[in-house]
């Protein structure tokens, strides 16, 4: 894969993402603000207390 390709890959996975949480807040609200929170540590390696 090229260079061009890949970064077109993950525009439109980036794309698709951006869609997807657009479908989801449409049908459940936006999320929590201390969800999100709490999955940022977990990503970034911390610990969540949910």
């Amino acid at each position: 894969m090229t260079a061009s390709t890949a970064r077109r890959q993950r525009q439109l996975e980036r794309e698709r993402l951006r869609e997807l949480i657009r479908e989801s807040e449409a049908v459940n609200g936006p999320p929590e603000p201390a969800a999100v929170e709490a999955k940022r540590a977990v990503l970034r390696g911390g610990t969540a207390d949910w």
